[in-house]
């Protein structure tokens, strides 16, 4: 069951593969998350010393916070995959310019999982052609619904 979803993500990117990885989070931000106080939207991937983190998501800490701790909303959280998946992902993105999206956080196991997805950014032709598909498709489904008018 997904927690938050990056429909952005698909908008933006042509997502290739999927990768399953685990978070490094705080107490406070699972709460959070449980409660549906996150944002993955503006969120990306970056690549440091061999490992992977999760930059620019917006986890906001619950009014019932503890009052000894000061959390940090947008702060960096490692991403936990393991190392051949890594340097796989790292191969790619530094090679054929991929780039690395959040896509969606779920729980699996009773932990919070982050699926990523190795993409391509779309030009804005693309953009434009993905919209023009999906209200084709949207239009389609619509008159096949409807009862003919003849």
């Amino acid at each position: 069951m997904s927690i938050i979803d990056n429909r952005k993500a698909f908008y933006d990117y042509s997502v290739e593969e999927r990768y399953e990885a685990g978070l490094v989070l705080e107490g406070w931000e699972v709460k959070a998350l449980r409660a549906g106080r996150g944002q993955i939207k503006e969120g990306y991937v970056v690549i440091k010393n061999n490992e992977l983190f999760l930059i620019g998501t917006h986890i906001s800490p619950l009014p019932e916070a503890s009052t000894h701790i000061h959390p940090d909303p947008v702060r960096t959280r490692k991403l936990l995959l393991h190392s051949e998946e890594i340097s796989k992902l790292i191969g790619k993105v530094e090679q054929r310019g991929y780039t690395l999206v959040p896509l969606n956080f779920h729980y699996k196991g009773g932990r919070v999982k982050c699926e990523i997805g190795l993409a391509k950014g779309k030009k804005q032709h693309d953009k434009r052609e993905t919209e023009k598909k999906r209200d084709w498709e949207r239009e389609k489904a619509r008159l096949m619904r409807s009862p003919s008018q003849s």
